[in-house]
């Protein structure tokens, strides 16, 4: 399956902390805890450049991304293994604010930094599971 379930896009759309997996230059993962949000279609992470994922995906567009409901953690997950489509910096900053207010109840991402860039992550899901 390819395409979000109603149920798992409402799954994406709460604010759960869903891990990231890349691929190191030596084929290893690496995981990183990231905020999500979702298109309809992909998964959309902001992240920074600089950060080993960014760095990761640049090289290697290979990724999966799991979210779950830390309440019901077996029942309601969604698994995705997809690839990188698209990163850019156009607002990556309104969206990161967005991500704030989903996930911690601010307007304003705390952790702005003017010395970072920011960056929108599209994944395309190739495979996607759970309920």
């Amino acid at each position: 399956m390819t395409s979000f379930t109603p149920t798992q896009l409402k799954l994406i759309s709460e604010p759960h902390i869903a891990q990231l997996v890349t691929l190191m230059s030596d084929g290893s993962p690496q995981i990183s805890p990231v905020w999500v949000d979702t298109d309809g279609i992909n998964i959309l992470v902001n992240t920074a450049t600089g950060r080993v994922k960014t760095n990761n995906i640049r090289r290697d567009s290979r990724v999966a991304i799991a979210v779950f409901d830390p309440e019901n953690p077996y029942s309601r997950v969604v698994n995705v293994t997809g690839v990188v489509s698209d990163i850019k910096e156009s607002g990556a900053m309104e969206h990161i604010d967005k991500l704030s207010k989903k996930y911690t109840g601010q307007e304003t991402f705390p952790g702005h930094n003017e010395k970072e860039t920011r960056l929108i992550v599209t994944i395309k899901p190739t495979r996607i599971n759970g309920s």
